[in-house]
C-alpha cells in the first residue's frame, strides 16, 4: 500500500502523465535571499501553474504561507536541505525539515541536497540514505539533488563524474536525480545512460544563452525532465517562459501556449502582468 502511495504521488509530479517532469525550485530564498518581494509570491506561483509548471519547490515554512488553492493543478516538493551564502561553507548543506512534516503540508515529494566532493560529503551522504529510508516508510517521492561542488571537484561538468553522482543518488534510495549538465550538453546521453533513474537537468546554460534552446537540447539528450529556478522566477514573464519550457519537456500534446485546463487566456495574461 505505502509504495503504491509513491507511485501515486509519483504520477502527480507530471501533469500530463508521461513521467516528464518541469520543476521549478524557489529555495533560494533560504540560499540567498528574497526572490520576489513578500506581496509578490502569491502572485509568481499562479503564474508558474498557469504556465504549466509540474511542480514547484520550496521549503517548509514557505508551503505553510500561501493560498492552498494555488497549487490544485501543480505538485508540492518539500525542500529538507538548507545553507547560506553567508556560511563558512556554502557546501554544507544540513537538514532542516523532515518527511513527516512534508506530509503534514500535503507534499507530493520531498527533495534533499548533496554536495560531492565537498568537506561535508560524509554527514549530507548519510541524510540522504536516512531520508530515503523514512520516504520508503511513509511512501513519499525523493528528488535528490546531487552537485559535484567543493575542492575535490576538478571538472564540474565532467559526464563521468556526473553519472557516478547520479548513481549516488540511485544507490541511496532517490526516485530522482537533478544534477548538473554536462559539456558539450549531448554528452548527458551518457549520464542519462548511466543512470537507473530519470535525470532531470538543474539550471540553464552556463553562458547564459537561450532557456529553450538549453531544455530542448537537454531533452533530447535523455533527461526526464527540467529543474529551473532562478532564470524562471527573474524573468519579466515567468508564465510565459514556462508555458514554453514545458512545451519543450512534454511536446506539442500539451498545448501550444501551455495554459492549464479551466484556465482562459484572459487570465493568464493577467497573471503574467501580475508579476511583469
Amino acid at each position: 500500500m505505502l509504495r503504491n502511495g509513491k507511485q501515486l504521488r509519483l504520477r502527480r509530479l507530471s501533469l500530463a502523465g508521461d513521467d516528464r517532469y518541469l520543476l521549478i525550485p524557489l529555495d533560494h530564498s533560504v540560499s540567498d535571499g528574497p526572490i520576489v518581494p513578500a506581496d509578490k509570491w502569491d502572485d509568481l506561483l499562479r503564474a508558474l501553474v498557469a504556465g504549466g509548471a509540474d511542480g514547484i519547490i520550496v521549503h517548509k515554512g514557505r508551503a505553510r504561507s500561501f493560498a492552498p488553492d494555488i497549487l490544485k493543478s501543480c505538485a508540492l516538493v518539500v525542500h529538507l536541505s538548507a545553507s547560506t551564502a553567508c556560511s563558512a561553507d556554502v557546501h554544507a548543506k544540513v537538514l532542516v525539515a523532515d518527511v513527516e512534516e512534508a506530509l503534514t503540508l500535503g507534499a507530493d515529494a520531498v527533495s534533499v541536497h548533496v554536495n560531492i566532493g565537498s568537506d561535508t560529503e560524509a554527514q549530507q551522504l548519510a541524510d540522504l540514505g536516512a531520508v530515503a529510508r523514512s520516504c520508503d516508510a511513509w511512501g513519499m517521492p525523493l528528488i535528490a539533488m546531487v552537485y559535484p561542488r567543493g575542492p575535490r571537484i576538478e571538472d564540474p561538468r565532467d559526464p563521468a563524474l556526473l553519472a557516478h553522482l547520479a548513481n549516488v543518488a540511485a544507490d541511496l534510495g532517490a526516485d530522482m536525480v537533478k544534477t548538473s549538465v554536462a559539456l558539450p550538453i549531448e554528452r548527458m546521453a551518457e549520464v542519462v545512460a548511466n543512470s537507473p533513474i530519470p535525470v532531470l537537468a538543474a539550471g540553464g546554460p552556463p553562458d547564459g544563452s537561450d532557456l529553450v534552446e538549453y531544455g530542448t537540447a537537454v531533452m533530447a539528450a535523455g533527461c526526464r525532465g527540467l529543474a529551473i529556478g532562478r532564470r524562471i522566477f527573474s524573468s519579466p514573464t515567468p508564465a510565459a517562459l514556462v508555458s514554453r519550457l514545458s512545451a519543450v519537456v512534454h511536446g506539442s500534446g500539451s498545448g501550444s501556449n501551455g495554459i492549464t485546463d479551466g484556465m482562459h487566456m484572459a487570465d493568464y495574461s493577467t497573471i503574467v502582468a501580475g508579476v511583469a
